[in-house]
């Protein structure tokens, strides 16, 4: 999941960050309106938390900006202005949900789940499953022919699109495009030391092999 943070207080978009990341999401963080429509337009996200004052362009603007150019991605504002009228303004505005400042986390996550399960529901079932491997998302959990697999988040979070695309060959680019961020170096091999991490993980050990290396192709998970 790819999640757009727009804040211009840094503690708070650090804490954010560290929150979802370790959640499996890739969070992409601007502290500018205007620097974030550039990056809404370049790259496709599933989900934003947008701050009213922001320097650029303000919140408001920022989401009647994107609800008019067609971006229907649910919106979530995060800010310390408290007033019915601010919180009216703000869903007339074009966002799903206002959460004010301060803020529980724990809170915060749960509402962006809620959203992500109201814009698209089969996208986010509580389970995926490949021949006896099986990602539980709700429990953060992997097990495969019953032996539980402990992944670290970012190794949950390629084998969950993997899952999500069974049979289908994935590029670097587009892995590195769904896992990291925009600002990260398209000719690192992380993926490829990523994919070898996961791989002894979910197949040394198991018949049949399921993560396939599609020379100068990409990875496809399959049970052949």
């Amino acid at each position: 999941m790819k999640l757009l943070l727009v804040e211009d207080d840094l503690t708070i978009a650090r804490f954010i960050q560290n929150g979802f990341r370790e959640d499996g999401f890739v969070v992409n963080h601007v502290s500018d309106g205007r620097d974030a429509l550039a990056i809404a337009e370049q790259t496709p996200h599933d989900i934003a938390i947008i701050d009213l004052m922001l320097p650029g362009l303000d919140g408001l603007s920022l989401i009647r900006e994107l609800r008019a150019r067609g971006h229907s991605l649910p919106i979530l504002i995060l800010s310390a202005r408290h007033s019915v009228d601010d919180r009216v303004s703000g869903l007339r505005s074009g966002s799903d949900d206002y959460l004010v400042k301060p803020f529980s986390f724990i809170e915060l996550q749960a509402r962006v789940q809620a959203l992500l399960r109201r814009a698209n529901p089969a996208a986010t079932d509580a389970s995926l499953r490949l021949a006896d491997l099986e990602l539980d998302r709700l429990g953060r959990s992997v097990q495969r022919a019953g032996q539980s697999i402990a992944l670290q988040p970012r190794e949950f979070a390629l084998l969950e699109y993997l899952l999500q695309n069974p049979g289908r060959i994935l590029s670097k680019t587009m892995i590195l495009e769904q896992l990291w961020d925009y600002q990260f170096d398209p000719q690192t091999n992380v993926v490829d030391v990523l994919v070898c991490r996961l791989r002894s993980k979910i197949d040394k050990d198991f018949e049949p092999k399921l993560l396939h290396t599609i020379r100068g192709v990409g990875y496809v998970l399959r049970a052949d």
